[in-house]
């Protein structure tokens, strides 16, 4: 079977060609044939393509210049698979994960793969369709019929007659406060329908917030609220989107076991998560999604989840012989031999600082930061992480710094913000412009820079439109673009799908290798810490009230430090060399604490 996406936003029939002739129709063999294949919509502000009068040359793919035509060619058995499309031209998705009751249900795939829409459809935020709208739309006895023999069959029958109680958290939770006001408790205590609020305060380290209000939140509090308020509803199916967003790894952990709790009640529980090794961590199955971002998504058979994990890495499913990734993603299954840690010029110093904000009270052990290194910062959420990079970036812009050669001079220091505020009224292709145009950046600089975050992909979108992850790839291109000695990164993986998390991992060693500068980044995700840093610095203390950074230690030592005061180990997986938390008092974990191992396996 072929399909034809159009992306609507990217496709500008006025701006194509300055003579009012529309490439992909001009060119198009079947529409110069007499065909339609190829039209202008009514209103003419897109095209629309007939798939089945399409013959799948591809020539209106290399002719339209804003990229906005893709032409997929699908095995037929795909034909009758079809469980949702958008509309004609539109994001077609293929098969439905399989949720049990009992079970905890993982999915993992890109952004735009197609998750969120599964999550919406078992919702019933919205109705499937089976690739079939207006007129044709299928009613809920021919949906129902078309899962007859299959774990679906029931779940739509009792979806259809609303015998489920549903409860969704959504994947964006920063856009809670604009909906909901009042402070912490009363809201879960408003919404407590299983009479857990205490149990569920105390899970998820609640305590310290409940009488805040929700509008000065941060991040990761809004996820543990956002959180708790879904475990305080009595529901059938509970439906995670990313429940790990903006959460140390401390919270992801308490968060996750949570979860388990669930299959306990017999609930049906599905999650979306991007860590990992948090994904393993809570899952029974999972289903991978692959494809091609925007345009189709396919759902796996369920897979066990060290095989199903595994196979995502690989990208290539045997059972279904699909190979859906060129390369895989590898791991490194020790610290890197030759780190940049110590070495290099002195690009920044600081000293020992005592800072106090309120009943706050953070101390930081003075250091140094050489050209071409990358400080890794890892520490529990409200331990003082932001305000040490605020410190840092005011020291550097503010006080006089002496490098290697005896200069004298204040430093430039560019910023990503864990909380993205950016230009809403610009477009993505005015930032691409500025890149193209920066003089202090090199050819090769600007053109991985580009194809890595996929800029391209979202040049015709106003930023205001951007979802999470986009808005992210914009923040992290405008902060390498800026011209500095030190680059700050707050929480950059944040809403990145897997592997877009480790190619910015990359091009974040690349870029400062390169510009030989230095920076810092805070993250939480244990496993894309370990691509970026030469070095790590630790936060230890008690959130809210005080807390200590130590001096920037080595790869080892620093994640021993810091997850032996998380109380947590990681195994490597034997095929795949990938990271896997140890559950608590098992062999492995005992046996890695006594040897002082917590995330390198020693040979």
């Amino acid at each position: 079977m072929r399909i034809a996406v159009l992306n609507k936003d990217r496709c500008k029939p006025n701006k194509c060609s300055p003579y009012g002739e529309k490439p992909c129709i001009k060119y198009c063999p079947r529409v110069r044939t007499g065909d339609e294949t190829i039209v202008l919509s009514p209103d003419e502000k897109y095209v629309v393509i007939t798939e089945s009068l399409c013959s799948g040359e591809g020539i209106c793919i290399k002719k339209c210049p804003f990229k906005a035509i893709s032409i997929v060619n699908l095995p037929d058995p795909l034909e009758n698979q079809i469980s949702y499309r958008y509309g004609q031209d539109q994001f077609s998705l293929f098969r439905m994960a399989i949720p049990k009751k009992g079970k905890v249900l993982g999915l993992i795939g890109q952004n735009g793969i197609g998750k969120s829409t599964m999550l919406k459809i078992l919702s019933n935020e919205i109705k499937l369709n089976l690739g079939k709208f207006g007129d044709n739309a299928p009613d809920w006895k021919q949906i129902i019929d078309h899962f007859k023999g299959s774990e679906l069959h029931q779940y739509f029958i009792d979806l259809k007659e609303n015998k489920l109680n549903i409860v969704y958290k959504p994947q964006n939770i920063t856009v809670i406060p604009k909906y909901v006001t009042g402070n912490v408790v009363d809201l879960l205590s408003k919404g407590d329908e299983i009479e857990k609020l205490d149990q569920i305060i105390e899970k998820l380290n609640l305590i310290e917030i409940l009488e805040r209000d929700i509008s000065v939140l941060s991040g990761g509090e809004l996820q543990r609220v956002a959180i708790a308020a879904a475990f305080l509803k009595d529901g059938d199916v509970y439906l995670f989107d990313e429940p790990s967003s903006y959460l140390d790894v401390s919270e992801r952990i308490n968060t996750a076991k949570l979860i388990r709790t669930l299959p306990a009640e017999n609930k049906i529980i599905i999650v979306v998560e991007h860590d990992l090794a948090i994904l393993d961590y809570l899952s029974d199955y999972v289903s991978v999604l692959y494809g091609e971002p925007g345009v189709y998504g396919i759902i796996s058979h369920p897979q066990g989840v060290r095989v199903g994990i595994n196979i995502y890495l690989n990208g290539y499913i045997k059972d279904e012989n699909v190979k859906f990734r060129e390369e895989p993603i590898l791991f490194h299954e020790r610290p890197p031999q030759e780190s940049l840690f110590g070495s290099g010029n002195v690009i920044f110093s600081y000293d020992d600082i005592q800072v106090s904000l309120g009943n706050f009270k953070l101390t930081t052990s003075g250091s140094e930061i050489h050209s071409g290194e990358i400080i890794g910062i890892l520490g529990p959420n409200g331990i003082g992480k932001t305000t040490f990079i605020n410190m840092i970036a005011n020291s550097a812009i503010t006080e006089n710094h002496e490098d290697d050669n005896g200069n004298n001079g204040k430093l430039s220091v560019s910023v990503k913000h864990q909380y993205i505020k950016m230009e809403e009224d610009k477009l993505v292709s005015d930032l691409i412009t500025q890149i193209k145009l920066a003089p202090h950046l090199s050819q090769s600089f600007k053109k991985r820079l580009i194809n890595n975050l996929l800029l391209e992909d979202i040049r015709e979108r106003n930023i205001s439109e951007l979802s999470g992850g986009e808005l992210q790839r914009v923040a992290i291109a405008k902060c390498l673009t800026t011209e500095a000695d030190i680059y700050l990164l707050d929480e950059p993986s944040a809403f990145l799908d897997v592997e877009m998390r480790l190619q910015v991992a990359q091009l974040l060693r690349k870029s400062i290798e390169e510009l030989k500068k230095a920076g810092f980044v805070v993250e939480h995700d244990i496993i894309t810490q370990d691509f970026i840093a030469d070095s790590i610095l630790v936060f230890d203390g008690i959130p809210g009230l005080e807390g200590k950074a130590m001096a920037p230690q080595s790869l080892r030592d620093g994640f021993n430090m810091f997850l032996k005061i998380m109380g947590i180990t990681f195994r490597r997986d034997s095929m795949t060399k990938r990271p896997r938390v140890n559950k608590l008092g098992s062999n492995k974990d005992n046996y890695q604490k006594r040897i002082n191992e917590f995330y390198y396996i020693p040979k």
